[in-house]
């Protein structure tokens, strides 16, 4: 494997921990409504743990408020008991073919509950994207020890790989500033 190579698969490792980390932010619920919050939502939908993104359309026709329209109207309980049985907080409202969620603005001490569940997050990734780097380094120096690159190719590759890791850890802290930003400004 040359250097190259270990390169371009740590830089695509490390572009996954990014993107899985701006999913997991994207869940974390912030005073605004956006459907993202459900994505992790699972519904019991006759006997099978279910996606609520699969079974209806969800939508944000207000700010503060999310629109769930099940393409089954059987599945509206189902989605409800979800909603309700979930740690989001919210409490559904239905008319028996729409279900609305009302976004409440969030207090202080749940602000900075929120705040400490980001920074874990990001921290967590910046784990990742090490591990990453290490297992590079790792992958290299056996490289070296074998003779497929000289001394001088794992020095570069070593440099390489710290400023890739820089960048990418970089990348983590501004989408982490960003989340907490909106986290913590009042609505």
């Amino acid at each position: 494997m040359s250097v190259e190579d270990v390169h371009q698969t740590t830089q695509e490792r490390m572009q996954k921990s990014i993107q899985a980390l701006s999913h997991e932010l994207s869940g974390i619920r912030t005073g605004r409504a956006s459907p993202a919050i459900l994505d992790r939502l699972l519904v019991d939908y006759y006997g099978t743990a279910t996606p609520v993104n699969t079974l209806a359309t969800i939508s944000v026709p207000e700010p503060r408020l999310l629109a769930i329209q099940p393409w089954d109207r059987h599945a509206v309980g189902a989605i409800e008991k979800a909603i309700q049985k979930s740690d989001l907080g919210l409490n559904p409202s239905s008319d028996g073919t729409v279900i609305r969620l009302v976004i409440p603005p969030l207090n202080n001490e749940r602000r900075h509950e929120l705040a400490r569940l980001v920074q874990k997050r990001l921290e967590e990734t910046r784990v990742a994207i090490r591990n990453s780097r290490r297992d590079a380094l790792e992958a290299l120096r056996k490289e070296e020890r074998e003779k497929r690159i000289s001394e001088d190719e794992l020095k570069r590759g070593q440099d390489r790989l710290q400023k890739l890791t820089d960048q990418f850890i970089a990348q983590v802290d501004e989408l982490g500033k960003g989340k907490e930003r909106e986290i913590l400004e009042p609505a």
